[in-house]
């Protein structure tokens, strides 16, 4: 029964390959729910309520930053920590999707395990 209390992490990324890399980083400390782009990410917020979403800024039917900026502005899931996890490095992106978007947080691909824990551990 000691594996219902991992904390529930939701993985948004277009590329099946990059929600099976974090997946696997990180399954054996939370429960891993993956979506394919910020629509579903938006939907499963509501339905799953996870703990953090790691998401993509380019992806289909709805942006990562949309997505974003719609959690963190709904009342049911404005609590859920965003980090925004894409290869768009610029200062300006990261500081646009922590003070306007709400994102609690920025990792730029590609990154390490060590660099998703800790920042995952942060928040």
């Amino acid at each position: 029964m000691g594996k219902t209390n991992k904390k529930k992490l939701l993985v948004v990324d277009a590329e099946p390959a990059v929600r099976t890399l974090v997946r696997k980083m990180l399954s054996k400390d939370y429960t891993v729910l993956e979506a394919q782009d910020g629509e579903e990410a938006v939907n499963m917020s509501r339905s799953q309520k996870p703990d953090i979403i790691l998401m993509d800024i380019m992806m289909p039917k709805m942006d990562g930053l949309t997505a974003c900026y719609t959690i963190k502005t709904n009342q049911t899931t404005k609590e859920i920590r965003v980090v925004m996890l894409t290869s768009i490095g610029s200062d300006l992106n990261k500081k646009l999707s922590e003070d306007v978007w709400g994102a609690d947080g920025y990792i730029t691909k590609p990154f390490t395990h060590e660099a998703l824990l800790e920042k995952i551990r942060r928040l």
